[in-house]
């Protein structure tokens, strides 16, 4: 049902695939605050090679014979320091954890012994603890951010949380991580097989605006969190688009594991390009969610046109030029990162579907303050308002990728 939902939807799409594609900002046209310690910075890092899988009817694209773990730690070591600006893991995560306690805290504290740490990874297209073949987060690229953390970092593994409330973690990912990491907790909608089984803080999530059904238990691998990583995945999605480091939130609420019983009201932009609320804003700007996020992260070492199925078509643009992406995005900023993820999908998949203003989203968080939807964003509804989450502007074109406030730093193996 989902897979023809998915197929109706881009069939509906290919009337529009020769139109360009429409967005709420034009090319290098920015608007909101840059955050992080270098404003605006998108971390780029690119390791060909990295996954080799060579497609359908080769086996998974999850095996490790298709996976370098070592240069996928290169892809997670890279970005932090090209991010920060440091010369080394270790001093990227005490620069983070400063930055991140210096916003929040006014204190410019690094990591404290015992602080405990959420990991929020993209599990969506999953229906039991087997792999389903389709794209997932990357076991080898949670492992690379596990292996940074508790060895670069510090943390001790009992006080890092990887975690997908709303679906299952399955084994590729649980396995391949627990092996190492056994005292690590893995938390999802079940909580079988080794497995935590999620549990809510009821009524945590205030809608700015009416959401009739949306779900307002919030996972407490957030609440009882002191720092967040929401590691996305860089695909589209039907509806919105996209389903980056913004919509990977959804994830955290008490829904369903089966997503037809879940509402999705309010998360889609306006196809005639009219502002609107999006409930995505909420979540970026909650102070138990987007409010204690020091890391944004988009998987790319796939990429995928559509939100379900294997990971495919191979990339064409350049510097992919008919391979996998072999990417990670890394940011402070979640609209930044959230914008250059969107650029990448639009330029290499321009008849995916709905991608029409899929920026929406994006332009409301990056003027929470003054959304043009005139939305008073107040997601936990205690009367204190959102400001600006980041920048959002569109690159000049996919050959220079360049930006006026976002600034994309590139760094390849």
């Amino acid at each position: 049902m989902k897979k023809l939902f998915s197929i109706l939807l881009l069939a509906c799409s290919i009337t529009m695939q020769a139109q360009e594609i429409k967005m709420m900002r034009g090319a290098n046209d920015p608007v909101g605050t840059p955050q992080g310690i270098h404003p605006g910075r998108v971390a780029w890092t690119h390791a060909p090679g990295a996954t080799t899988w060579p497609g359908e009817g080769s086996g998974n694209w999850y095996e490790d014979q298709w996976n370098n773990q070592e240069l996928t730690d290169w892809l997670v070591s890279n970005a932090l320091t090209t991010l920060t600006g440091c010369k080394n893991e270790a001093k990227a995560w005490d620069a983070l954890f400063k930055s991140f306690n210096q916003k929040v805290h006014n204190q410019k504290k690094g990591y404290k012994k015992g602080q405990k740490i959420g990991i929020k990874v993209n599990m969506n297209n999953t229906y039991n603890y087997e792999e389903s073949g389709e794209i997932n987060a990357s076991p080898h690229m949670v492992l690379a951010l596990l292996r940074s953390l508790i060895q670069k970092a510090g943390v001790a593994q009992e006080c890092i949380t990887v975690f997908d409330a709303s679906r299952y973690l399955t084994n590729g990912v649980y396995k391949k991580c627990h092996g190492e990491f056994p005292n690590v907790n893995y938390v999802d909608n079940v909580g079988e097989e080794g497995r935590t089984k999620s549990n809510y803080v009821a009524d945590a999530v205030h809608y700015s605006k009416e959401s009739a059904r949306m779900r307002t238990g919030l996972t407490t691998a957030c609440t009882e969190a002191d720092y967040l990583i929401n590691m996305a995945l860089l695909k589209g999605h039907v509806g919105q688009g996209v389903t980056l480091c913004g919509k990977n939130w959804y994830g955290v609420v008490d829904i369903n594991k089966d997503w037809r019983k879940n509402a999705h009201v309010n998360m889609n932009q306006d196809r005639h390009g009219n502002p609107r609320y999006i409930t995505f804003v909420d979540y970026m700007g909650h102070k138990d969610i987007g409010g204690k996020t020091m890391l944004y992260l988009i998987d790319g070492l796939y990429g995928c046109k559509l939100v379900d199925g294997l990971p495919k078509p191979k990339w064409n643009m350049a510097p992919f030029n008919g391979n996998w992406p072999c990417s990670l995005l890394a940011s402070q900023d979640p609209v930044a990162i959230d914008a250059v993820g969107l650029d990448f999908i639009a330029s290499e998949f321009p008849d995916a579907p709905d991608l029409n203003y899929a920026d929406a989203y994006m332009v409301e968080a990056a003027m929470a303050d003054n959304a043009p939807s005139k939305t008073v964003y107040d997601p936990e509804g205690d009367g204190t308002t959102l400001k600006s989450l980041g920048v959002a502007e569109h690159w000049n074109n996919a050959t220079e990728k360049k930006y006026k406030k976002i600034e994309l730093v590139y760094k390849a193996k």
